[in-house]
């Protein structure tokens, strides 16, 4: 029977699944693993995806990867086979160091993605490893407590989801995985459920394998008009050289709802105000952080997304 096609969906969530040949290892060293989330961080600047939730266990490696314009496919091809020829060359040898094809399952973020990445990070638990998800170094929940930072890592969307504030979030976030660290195997992570590569229920499945858009896609004019008009500020201002602390805000806060409303890419931002790509996404990126230091700030941009997202 032939396989099924890959599906993309731009601003899908997938959980990616890559497993050694033969159920081998593909970790020798804790340098292997630090080599691997270096490709990871050097493929998310370059196919600009984002990464919510990660861990490298001993054979496998599980990702929850949120595509953006490139399909999946292209990504993970490039990081198994820059990885495989990093061990290959370390190992003096040649051939397949991951078994087939990597298993990828498009997730019903709203309804999944939280229990998705307990199920992840307890993962180390489940087999013995560790006695808790968060003595285990090479996933990302040490990350999701704040006790690293991780440039390359997405953490916001979900920690908004358990608090208005960081420290809030991050509490109820380590309570919630910890409640599930006696959780058996579940094998719609694996196998999804109406269709294996699907993990959600009838409606989203419907979506999806009809071609329906997961999110509207919203005109850069669109999100740029409405910011200018709330914030009393004319978009010839934005574009100015002058470096107002008030302009930067805005640049900002239109770089940070154009990532959320699939409305442009931040280079287009960039280009249409003069700037250029690491300042756009330095606003962009001091935005999502100050979201969880100031409730007005969150209000603000949830009342912004209400109005001109839906």
């Amino acid at each position: 029977m032939a396989r099924k096609p890959r599906l993309h969906i731009e601003g899908g969530f997938y959980h990616v699944i890559l497993r050694g040949n033969g159920g081998e290892k593909i970790f020798f060293s804790r340098k292997d693993r630090s080599r691997l989330s270096l490709l990871i961080q050097e493929g998310i600047k370059r196919f600009r995806y984002r990464l919510h939730a990660y861990c490298f266990m001993t054979n496998h490696v599980h990702l929850v990867v949120q595509v953006g314009s490139v399909p999946l496919s292209k990504i993970m091809q490039n990081l198994s086979f820059r990885y495989t020829r990093y061990i290959n060359k370390k190992k003096n040898r040649t051939g397949h160091l991951f078994q087939g094809r990597y298993k990828a399952i498009l997730v019903d973020a709203d309804n999944y993605m939280v229990e998705l990445i307990r199920y992840i990070h307890n993962n180390p638990v489940r087999a013995g490893m560790v006695n808790r998800a968060v003595e285990y170094q090479w996933s990302s929940h040490q990350a999701y407590l704040g006790l690293y930072e991780l440039s390359f890592l997405t953490t916001d969307w979900v920690l908004a989801q358990f608090g208005n504030t960081k420290p809030q979030a991050r509490g109820k976030f380590a309570d919630f995985v910890e409640r599930g660290n006696k959780e058996k195997r579940r094998e719609e992570y694996y196998k999804g459920e109406q269709d294996s590569r699907i993990l959600g229920d009838d409606r989203f499945a419907e979506e999806v394998l009809m071609g329906k858009p997961q999110k509207k896609n919203l005109p850069l004019d669109a999100v740029v008009t409405y910011v200018c008009r709330q914030s009393q500020v004319t978009e010839e201002e934005l574009s100015s050289p002058s470096r107002k602390r008030k302009n930067s805000e805005i640049r900002g806060i239109i770089g940070w709802l154009t990532t959320r409303l699939s409305a442009a890419t931040l280079s287009e931002v960039g280009k249409r105000f003069n700037r250029d790509l690491a300042t756009i996404s330095r606003g962009a990126n001091n935005i999502e952080k100050r979201i969880f230091e100031s409730e007005q700030l969150k209000e603000r941009l949830d009342k912004i997304l209400k109005e001109i997202g839906h």
